[in-house]
């Protein structure tokens, strides 16, 4: 079997990425019709047309959009083995670091990430955005650089994972709240009324799967996105949150927190992470901070 024209790799990732011939042949340096003669190879080897005709522009097949996250990961991997490795100075590393968590994890943990960071490499910036669902979507665009929540059915195979620690469930209500007062029976606390956290919408999950073989059922009232939102209206009515201990600590202060009645299962809070930067030093040294900061919180 003859060994295929690896060549061909760039120009994949630059067509998918130009959506354009034109254009793929304006980065390339090449003329749109030795462009168009790759095009066909790729087609070729392939066995896929990839680009189609749409009106006066062009657009990916599936084969196509199935391609384009793991042609560019093979090919920012094959620039990375071809270039010198140069010993990491943190102290002149400049580099800004784009972190998915959730609100609870920058309360509990991003103070002493930050302070760890600007310590060993000042010149590093951490962003932090919203993570509203657990798609690797982000992580194989490269638009994201470090994710931490669970591993989920949506994880994509490929995603690097460490687990950072595990957390177990606790409620939280208000100060005053009646369940301050006395044991906090299963009965008692399936008998209020609760705030439950899911991304997707859903009104039940495994606290209720627990109080089913006692014959109990929790009344769920309000349906939130994340743990944050929760525990603020908890704060502010007679509900009761069910949320990750260690993850939520700084959120539930000045609250009532009790361990849950029931025998809920732990969640890993892991670290994920894309591949293709599996190797990069400076990205290897950034796992390692948050690695350290959760291990002391």
């Amino acid at each position: 079997m003859a060994m295929p024209d690896l060549n061909l790799l760039v120009t994949l990732d630059v067509l998918l990425s130009e959506g354009s011939v034109a254009g793929a042949a304006r980065r390339l340096r090449l003329s749109p019709s030795a462009m168009s003669r790759a095009l066909a190879r790729l087609r070729q080897a392939t066995g896929d047309p990839l680009l189609v005709r749409a009106g006066r522009g062009l657009v990916p097949t599936p084969r196509a959009i199935e391609l384009r996250g793991q042609v560019g990961g093979l090919v920012r991997q094959a620039e990375a083995v071809l270039r010198p490795v140069e010993k990491l100075d943190l102290k002149r590393l400049v580099r800004t670091f784009t972190l998915r968590t959730s609100d609870g994890f920058v309360e509990s943990f991003g103070p002493g990430l930050l302070a760890r960071v600007a310590r060993e490499a000042p010149g590093v910036r951490l962003r932090f955005v919203q993570k509203t669902d657990r798609d690797s979507a982000l992580l194989r665009d490269g638009l994201v650089d470090l994710e931490t929540g669970a591993v989920g059915e949506t994880t994509g195979p490929e995603i690097r994972t460490r687990a950072l620690f595990k957390d177990r469930f606790v409620g939280v209500v208000r100060k005053g709240h009646a369940l301050c007062r006395g044991k906090v029976t299963p009965a008692r606390y399936a008998a209020g009324q609760h705030v439950f956290v899911s991304r997707r919408g859903l009104e039940r999950g495994s606290i209720d799967e627990a109080l089913k073989p006692a014959g109990l059922e929790r009344e769920v009232v309000a349906v939130v996105g994340g743990f944050a939102a929760a525990i603020a209206l908890a704060r502010g009515s007679d509900l009761i949150a069910s949320v990750p201990e260690r993850h939520t600590a700084r959120l539930r202060v000045g609250m009532h927190s009790f361990a849950l009645p029931v025998l809920a299962p732990d969640v890993t809070v892991s670290l994920l992470w894309h591949p293709r930067l599996d190797a990069d030093a400076a990205h290897r040294w950034l796992r390692g901070c948050v690695r350290a900061v959760c291990a002391a919180g």
